[in-house]
């Protein structure tokens, strides 16, 4: 038997009135996928789509697909919406004006959340689509799309996923095989031009390479015109500012649009004065990860070698391996004021590699790349302040001294990890001043051994502990940051409490075992 359209228990409602003032969002809330063009889910010959209203313009995308029978429903978008309806909400026996000013003032706020589309499903309540929705569509140039009785909403929200699949999947091939076009052309006799040649065809424009001195060294592709060249010059100069020395600190990268061209500048090596500059007439997902490809091969091709940045760097692992201080090498890695952050990141769908792992460095300003396992840890000089970056979670420590930097590598440890477990971009060690600045580090540390003994020789415990404490007692979120099964969670917690002789309800008992985790460890 052929499913129709899921309906919810009709609720009577009035109609929307008109918001005199909506809360427009500046920008829609949407997921990490790729959009999906509303050509696409159209041209499915298997749900039989019918835009009745609406602007046919190939550039409308929708994000997801939700379905909603509310007489309202701008508080529950996010924008970006294909908002799916079997009209349950119209009010019933209504004469055409008020069905008109109904309509109105429903589709006003659909496009006032960010709405993308509005699909109207026939059979069971209605036989057709309501001429006055038909009419409020088109005066708000909301697209309208008639769904059949034989096609479910679910199966329409089905579709939308197989269709971001299909968008992610390319994009991922198209990344990979730039990736290799990249990388085979820093190899050729020529790399510098060959790989600007390769960036501006795979991006589709112009790709350029400046010197210390602000002029254009090498390019590729077609330029753009004057404006637009002329602003790419100056974001160059916003990466790479003029002042040298006791100049404010500047990003590793900027971006800016001029009209329809979209441009980007990524400051090469260490600081030394080279830049990237990119210009395309449009933007997809992968051109960030694409230009950061090049912009780490190109950093490997110029002020790297010439500026001897490699050779200080060389030096001071050395003299770590002769047994120097840390604070004695950290002045050749050129920290500006002594003080560094360390940075843990992972990916969010797959493993890192080392082309990766080397244009997260890019991206973060800094060279200083190891690649250890699932995670990528870069030390990060503190002036360049680390910010999220797109498929990657961070996790990032206080500032610290050269001599304080393996406690900074365990806080930005503990911080990835809770940036994993509450799906965060970024998490950062807290600095603030608190208890623990009342009591003595020793006092501390011989407390926590106290309080702490019954777990002595079970470190599984103690991190399930901690993580499970600093979660707030979420099961689920502590399994996700330590990589196990929530029923393993309940039954470390189990045996802790057991061994420890405690109630863990106890919100003192938490303060003092976290305390006692967190500072005297």
């Amino acid at each position: 038997m052929e499913e129709t359209h899921t309906m919810p228990d009709p609720v009577t409602s009035a109609a929307p009135t008109t918001p005199a003032a909506p809360s427009v969002p500046a920008a829609p809330a949407v997921p990490p996928t790729p959009p999906v063009p509303l050509a696409a889910l159209l041209a499915r010959e298997d749900l039989a789509l019918r835009q009745i209203a609406g602007p046919a313009a190939p550039g409308v995308v929708i994000h997801w697909a939700h379905t909603s029978e509310m007489a309202d429903p701008y508080p529950y978008l996010l924008g970006g919406e294909l908002l799916l309806t079997a009209g349950v909400h119209v009010p019933r026996d209504a004469d055409p004006e008020r069905l008109g000013d109904y309509f109105g003032g429903y589709v006003s706020r659909i496009v006032a959340a960010g709405g993308a589309a509005l699909g109207f499903g026939l059979a069971p309540v209605h036989d057709t689509v309501p001429a006055a929705l038909v009419a409020a569509c088109e005066a708000a140039s909301l697209p309208l799309l008639e769904v059949p009785p034989r096609t479910t909403f679910s199966g329409v929200a089905r579709a939308v996923w197989q269709l971001m699949a299909q968008a992610r999947l390319a994009e991922l091939r198209r990344v990979t095989e730039a990736q290799q076009s990249l990388a085979a052309a820093a190899s050729r006799p020529d790399p510098v031009p060959a790989v600007l040649r390769q960036l501006a065809q795979r991006l589709g424009g112009r790709a350029v390479l400046y010197g210390p001195d602000g002029g254009e060294i090498a390019a590729a592709g077609r330029e753009p015109a004057g404006q637009a060249r002329d602003a790419l010059r100056r974001l160059a100069g916003v990466v790479c500012p003029a002042g040298g020395a006791g100049a404010a600190p500047a990003p590793a990268s900027a971006t800016d649009t001029v009209g329809d061209t979209h441009l980007l500048a990524y400051a090469l090596g260490s600081g030394q004065g080279f830049v990237l500059g990119v210009a395309t007439s449009q933007r997809e997902p992968g051109d960030h990860t694409v230009a950061s490809v090049g912009s780490v091969l190109l950093s490997l091709l110029t002020g790297e070698h010439q500026s001897g940045a490699g050779a200080a760097r060389s030096s001071a692992l050395v003299r770590l391996l002769l047994g120097a201080a840390p604070e004695a090498v950290a002045p050749l890695l050129e920290s500006g004021g002594g003080r560094w952050v360390v940075v843990h990141a992972r990916p969010e769908t797959q493993l890192p590699d080392a082309v990766a792992a080397s244009a997260l460095g890019a991206a973060l300003g800094s060279p200083l790349v190891d690649l250890a396992g699932d995670v990528v840890r870069v030390l990060v000089p503190a002036g360049r302040e680390p910010a999220p970056q797109p498929g990657w979670a961070l996790g990032v420590s206080a500032a610290v001294e050269p001599r304080e930097w393996p406690a900074a590598d365990l806080q930005a440890a503990r911080a990835l990890a809770r940036a994993r477990a509450t799906r965060g971009p970024l998490v950062r060690h807290g600095a603030r001043p608190g208890l623990a600045d009342l009591v003595s580090r020793p006092d501390a540390q011989a407390h926590a051994r106290a309080l702490l003994a019954p777990l002595a020789g079970r470190p599984e415990l103690a991190e399930t502990l901690r993580s499970w404490l600093s979660l707030h007692g979420s099961w689920d979120r502590t399994a996700v940051a330590l990589g196990v099964h929530r029923n393993t969670v309940r039954q470390r917690i189990a045996r802790c409490a057991a061994l420890l002789g405690a109630d863990l309800d106890d919100a003192d008992l938490r303060m003092e075992l976290w305390f006692a985790l967190r500072h005297g460890a």
